[in-house]
């Protein structure tokens, strides 16, 4: 909760806002803010990459239990004999332990030994992937409609667990655990690293999908409301799942202790302690409390704490797989609650990933050489690839790969692409007191972010970030990270250090991630590739949009020019002048002054252009310009060639087809072919980077 208060909900309304403001996706947003800044973009695909590499692989396992879930019994349900007895494997740890581990993973005993490939597996991830290339291959006409199952559904089955789990025994114990307060494991930085991953999680942070999703809002569109009412959903949702978790866990601890009394009690029969298994619970007390220390550990007497039950519980996968199943396995008509509890998991897997995926792919559509191919091509042959590195969790180990992932490529990695997109935004972006970023959500929305806006932006947010980031680090560099290994023999799970070649992996994933930051921001600096101008033209335009989008921006963008032509013979209006400095490449510096009149809508459905311009010799500065960044638009009409995006080639072909009066002037005032000219045609916009 802290860190949804003081990190998430303010880096929500600020993805959420400069997706919406600027019409772009995260490449394009970041690049538009500051050409140096175009880094943050490309670390945030790779680390999303990263991410919907090893997420499908759980939406692989859930689909391999629902299908097992159509069987009566539940095959985790009892072990598996051999020769008439039990598998010895099965008899030391648990039926569903067994059926996780060794029939679904048929778990390798470390990260060294892959165990070969289950073809069980490959063909649920086969499934799995294509289930999601299907659902996001036409992007948000296709993705938008799945979104609604995926997103009520899950309710629909919490709400129905919730009803079952109350009633069960010791639902009570186990919602008294749950509100029990452990102030010590606040001092242990990987806990404050896993709450700020949970959130990162649960609203899509730093995976470029909120800035993609803003990009297709109206600009009139009140986002500060859309942020707090689905933040306040959020919180309510996990509350009202823990308590369906804990309620039930509660119930498989009671079972738990209540199994570790019957055996206890068979051993006291068995020494003559006890006269028989059907005594009341104050004389077996009253027969333990005899014991001696010597004769516990002899005889082997199990500890029966309701409270120890409970602290062991898993986390992470063996809490849906194995502990979870468990307690499905003694609900009456379990077949059904396993059916219905897999198809929740599947609902919100598929929904996340519909998520993930749709960041990664608005910023790779960014990229110019990309936004001529079709969409499906594009999603498909990313899918493929997907697939083809996700085969190594379909081995003996895979389940130690997805955790390596998990623990590296998706944890540091998104805390600092969410850092420095703060820092980007509050001091690089809204430099001035109160911050540009403040008036865009002013204009657009009416609403000005007050105190808490501001004190979480500028100084916790980032704060607590950069301390979760270094005591992470700390951390990892000063215990040696380990990876729970299954010991078939004794049945348990055993703690296994990373081997160096592994860990060479891992930092190779964290340096993939954050590396393009500092590489784009050396390059743009130095101007050490020319072609990195084409990528950059490319990524400063507005988002493409399909068919269930197209005409709602359309239609908007038609009203905003209707505005600002009533805002130039209407009185009453308000008008809003700025002025900025050119700076050229040879030294001379020119005043440029606009003037944009018309209503708040009109401002706020504005487009960002960030233009760099050099002439008469090598670059000397930079140049930011847009109502964001105080000053000119750069607007022109696309009327002529509305399906073709403005590339560099087009741009030097019209320069040249006109005269060199005509050329001369325009270098020497920095202007290009009807610049806010009234009569121009603004539909649809396109973004713009000169670069000569």
């Amino acid at each position: 909760m802290i860190m949804l208060i003081l990190e998430g909900i303010p880096l929500f309304l600020i993805e959420l806002g400069m997706g919406q403001r600027m019409r772009l996706g995260a490449l394009g947003v970041w690049n538009t803010i500051h050409p140096w800044l175009g880094g943050i973009g490309i670390s945030s695909c790779i680390v999303t990459l990263f991410v919907a590499i090893y997420y499908n692989v759980i939406i692989t396992w859930c689909f391999y239990y629902f299908f097992n879930s159509f069987r009566y019994p539940l095959p985790w349900a009892v072990c598996p004999q051999l020769n008439g007895t039990d598998v010895e494997e099965c008899e030391r740890s648990s039926e569903t332990a067994y059926f996780w581990y060794r029939t679904t993973l048929d778990a390798a005993p470390s990260i060294d030994e892959t165990g070969g490939f289950k073809w069980w597996i490959v063909l649920c991830l086969m499934l799995s992937w294509t289930v999601v290339f299907f659902i996001v291959m036409k992007g948000i006409q296709s993705s938008g409609k799945v979104v609604y199952f995926t997103s009520l559904f899950p309710y629909i089955v919490l709400t129905i667990f919730f009803i079952r789990g109350i009633t069960l025994k010791g639902a009570g114990a186990g919602l008294m655990h749950m509100y029990t307060p452990k102030v010590e494991k606040l001092l242990e930085p990987t806990v404050w690293l896993d709450a700020a991953t949970q959130v990162f999680y649960s609203f899509g942070l730093a995976f470029g999908s909120l800035i993609a999703f803003g990009s297709y809002n109206t600009p009139k569109n009140n986002c500060v409301r859309d942020v707090l009412l689905v933040s306040v959903c959020n919180a309510v949702t996990a509350i009202y799942a823990s308590v369906v978790i804990f309620a039930i866990l509660g119930y498989k601890a009671t079972l738990g202790v209540d199994r570790c009394i019957q055996v206890n009690k068979h051993i006291l029969v068995k020494h003559n302690l006890l006269p028989s298994m059907d005594v009341d619970q104050s004389e077996y007390e009253h027969a333990m409390a005899g014991l001696n220390e010597t004769m516990t550990k002899d005889w082997e007497f199990e500890k029966c704490s309701l409270e120890d039950q409970l602290s062991s519980a898993a986390e992470g996968t063996g809490l849906a797989f194995i502990v979870f199943t468990e307690a499905i396995v003694e609900l009456p008509g379990s077949p059904f609650w396993a059916v219905l509890f897999f198809t929740m998991l599947l609902s919100l897997g598929l929904g996340s990933q519909i998520g993930i995926l749709e960041g990664m792919l608005c910023t790779i559509f960014d990229i110019d050489i990309f936004k001529r191919i079709r969409k499906p091509y594009v999603t498909g042959v990313v899918c493929a690839f997907c697939f083809s590195v996700g085969l190594i969790f379909t081995t003996g180990a895979g389940e130690y790969w997805l955790k390596m992932f998990d623990s590296f490529a998706g944890t540091i990695g998104l805390v600092v692409v969410a850092l420095m997109e703060m820092i980007a935004v509050i001091y690089i972006y809204g430099h001035e007191k109160y911050g540009i970023f403040t008036e865009d959500i002013y204009q657009m929305t009416g609403i000005r972010p007050g105190l808490y806006w501001q004190m979480t932006w500028r100084y916790i947010g980032p704060a607590i970030m950069g301390c979760i980031l270094l005591s992470s680090i700390l951390s990892m560099l000063l215990r040696n990270p380990t990876y729970g290994a299954w010991n078939g023999d004794l049945g348990i799970v055993e703690n296994k250090s990373y081997p160096n070649w592994v860990m060479g992996i891992a930092l190779a994933m964290i340096i993939a991630g954050v590396l393009p930051m500092p590489v784009v921001f050396l390059l743009r600096r130095f101007q050490i590739l020319k072609v990195d101008l084409d990528i950059h033209q490319g990524s400063i335009r507005r988002n493409e949009t399909t068919a269930s989008t197209k005409e709602m921006i359309d239609e908007d963008d038609t009203k905003t020019d209707d505005a600002n032509k009533r805002g130039k013979t209407s009185p009453g209006k308000t008008t809003r002048t700025s002025t900025g400095t050119a700076s050229y490449g040879n030294g001379s510096s020119n005043n440029a002054t606009s003037t944009s009149a018309g209503s708040t809508a009109a401002n706020s459905a504005t487009l960002v252009t960030t233009s760099i311009t050099s002439t008469g010799g090598p670059r000397k500065s930079i140049m930011k310009h847009g109502p964001a960044l105080g000053g000119p638009v750069n607007v022109r009409s696309d009327s002529d060639d509305e399906d073709e995006p403005p590339t560099m080639g087009k741009m030097l072909a019209k320069k040249s087809a006109a005269s060199p009066q005509k050329l001369q002037f325009q270098n020497q005032h920095h202007l290009t072919p009807n610049v806010l000219s009234p009569g121009s045609r603004k539909k649809p916009f396109r973004m713009e980077v000169v670069d000569f």
